[in-house]
Formats: structure tokens, C-alpha cells, sequence
């Protein structure tokens, strides 16, 4: 009986939660001015009305720079907890750690070589 009891309770809290986002929307829609004016529906860049074709292609490379940071940034969500932990994880962890490190290494070893890191 208390197992209905603590899903109950559970349901109760989902349920209040759902409606406080669906009220909260509804008053933010009723309660938020309407009125538009060209001004405000105008496309903001800097202030300053585009010319000409507004359509501009980035160079790959910076897709590459946000790819290596991903992947290093990831390396290091990884790697905090293992060194915090490092006492109490045993050698099994350690050579796992080094596996990984080691693919990072590789991964990065690969983008130096291909020249993906060089800025033009």
C-alpha cells in the first residue's frame, strides 16, 4: 500500500509541475503586449541593413576547431573523476584511462598531421 502511496504522491508532483509550465505559458502569452511595428520586425544585424546577398559560407576549419574542442573538452568531463577517484579505482582503471588518452592522442596526432590545426 505504500508503494501506491509514493506513486501517488509522484504523479501528484508531475502533475503540478505540467500545469505550472502550461500556465506559466498561457499567462506570459495573455499578459505580453501585441502590438507590432515594422521597426521591431525588422531582421537585427548590428544595427545596420544588410546590401546585397546575405548568405555568407564559413570556412570548414572552424568547424574542425569546435570539433577538436568537443572532443578535448569531453576528454576532460572524463578525466576530473578518474583523478578524483584515482586512489580507489584500481590498475584496471588506470590502463583504461591510458587506452583513452591514448585515442585522444591519436585523434589529435591525425588532425596535427592532415593540417587541420593550421590557420590560413
Amino acid at each position: 500500500m505504500t508503494h501506491i502511496n509514493n506513486f501517488g504522491i509522484l504523479g501528484i508532483f508531475l502533475l503540478g509541475g505540467i500545469a505550472f509550465v502550461f500556465v506559466a505559458l498561457a499567462l506570459s502569452w495573455l499578459l505580453s503586449p501585441h502590438k507590432g511595428n515594422r521597426e521591431k520586425e525588422t531582421t537585427y544585424e548590428c544595427g545596420l541593413d544588410t546590401t546585397g546577398t546575405t548568405w555568407v559560407q564559413f570556412k570548414l576549419q572552424y568547424f574542425l576547431y569546435a570539433l577538436i574542442f568537443v572532443a578535448f573538452d569531453v576528454e576532460t568531463v572524463f578525466l576530473l573523476p578518474w583523478a578524483i577517484a584515482f586512489h580507489t579505482l584500481g590498475l584496471f582503471a588506470f590502463v583504461e584511462m591510458i587506452i583513452f588518452i591514448g585515442i585522444l592522442a591519436l585523434g589529435l596526432w591525425y588532425v596535427w598531421k592532415d593540417g587541420a590545426l593550421e590557420w590560413n
